[in-house]
């Protein structure tokens, strides 16, 4: 069986694929990320994992296709990645003693068949003030990443605790729920 193409030029979810063994293709989705009016964080992560996938199913017949998103919730509210050093600061202003949730959708689509599946993460977030947030943004730049930090990196030091079933989902592909998912689509894992 052909190895899946991942929907995503993400260096992160590519070392996540090769920690299974998997060398897969990657493919860019070119999929519009915007939020839809009143579209809950949860819901918006697993359109986005299936819109991904789907795009580059349909360019890629015949293959599995991993699609992945992820969006963080403060409140209520999705945030999204900061894009910019000022995003960035002010996404960890506000999230700063906060408790935040992630959700995490993976999608597995192959033609019409389609299998998914989503993670909740949530990450309590010690108060941060404005000098270390500073040096944190500064020191590893996460302006790509959901919520402004990256887990596997420095960021780590910015919570007081993490709640959650799969430690890879909050980096951004949530291995246990996509092993699963590729055995249900009839690969062959340890």
């Amino acid at each position: 069986m052909l190895p899946p193409v991942l929907a995503s030029t993400s260096r992160y979810r590519l070392e996540l694929l090769q920690r299974l063994g998997l060398t897969p293709e990657c493919a860019r989705p070119e999929v519009d990320e915007t939020a839809l009016p009143g579209e809950a964080p949860r819901a918006l992560a697993v359109r986005l994992a299936r819109a991904k996938a789907a795009a580059v199913a349909a360019r890629q017949p015949g293959r599995w296709v991993i699609g992945s998103d992820q969006v963080a919730e403060l409140n209520g509210a999705p945030l999204g990645k900061p894009g910019s050093v000022e995003g960035a600061h002010a996404q960890l202003a506000a999230m700063s003693g906060q408790q935040v949730a992630f959700h995490t959708a993976v999608c597995l689509q192959r033609d019409e068949r389609v299998l998914d599946a989503c993670d909740l993460t949530r990450v309590q977030f010690r108060v941060l003030d404005a000098a270390s947030i500073e040096r944190y943004v500064a020191a590893e730049q996460p302006l790509d990443c959901a919520g402004s930090f990256k887990c596997e990196g420095l960021g780590i030091s910015l919570f007081e605790a993490i709640d959650n079933r799969d430690p890879t989902a909050l980096i951004g592909l949530p291995l246990i729920a996509l092993c699963r998912l590729l055995r249900e689509a009839g690969y062959t894992l340890p």
